[in-house]
């Protein structure tokens, strides 16, 4: 299972190189605002991964090779960890050597939703037509990013108690309670997709 982590650094290691200048840009246009850079830095890879083995049809070879496919989609949910792990560090490092202030909190907040995003577009890419999911999926990022922030405010007005609850946490609990949150949500999701990916012909 790990060789197919490795396998997914090999492919990618000139799209690294283009991932770091375009963390870099970013970085240097000092407009965006740093869980923003975290954010993009830690969903890129993976998707691209993905999009990658979409479009040479990945999944057949993978089928023919001694893996189960319990371990393919586990090599999948794990390599994005590792992705997002190595995404930050290295986005910290560049933020740190141009002076860029962040916090541990622009982090948190990064982390958890690439995990919430991820969650969602890892078994959508075995459920849609290949050459669709791409586009659906930022047809779908965009539409949630539209509708979620008035939701939100809408149920913080309505929820008042919760609402209270939620302001009267310290900070470093309810960011790891957002970041366990996500965590089940990937598990979850994790099980959706191994269900579904053994169920899929190629």
């Amino acid at each position: 299972m790990f060789n197919l982590i490795k396998r997914d650094f090999i492919l990618q290691k000139w799209q690294l190189l283009v991932f770091i200048l375009l963390v870099l840009f970013f970085v240097l246009l000092d407009r965006q605002h740093p869980a923003f850079i975290f954010l993009l830095a830690s969903v890129i890879i993976p998707i691209n991964t993905l999009a990658y083995d979409e479009k040479t049809e990945t999944n057949i070879l993978l089928n023919s090779l001694p893996y189960t496919r319990i371990e393919i989609i586990s090599s999948r949910y794990i390599g994005a960890i590792v992705f997002i792990i190595l995404a930050t560090g290295v986005t910290s490092i560049l933020l740190y050597v141009f002076n860029k202030p962040f916090s541990i909190t622009d982090i948190a907040i990064s982390s958890s939703l690439a995990l919430f995003l991820l969650s969602f577009y890892l078994p959508m890419s075995y459920i849609i037509k290949p050459g669709y999911t791409f586009p659906v999926a930022m047809i779908s990022f965009l539409v949630l990013a539209g509708i979620v922030p008035p939701i939100v405010s809408y149920l913080g007005e309505k929820l008042t108690s919760f609402t209270d609850f939620l302001l009267n946490l310290s900070v470093p609990i309810f960011y790891t309670s957002a970041i366990l949150l996500c965590l089940a949500i990937y598990g979850a999701s994790w099980s959706i997709t191994s269900y579904i990916y053994r169920r899929k012909a190629f």
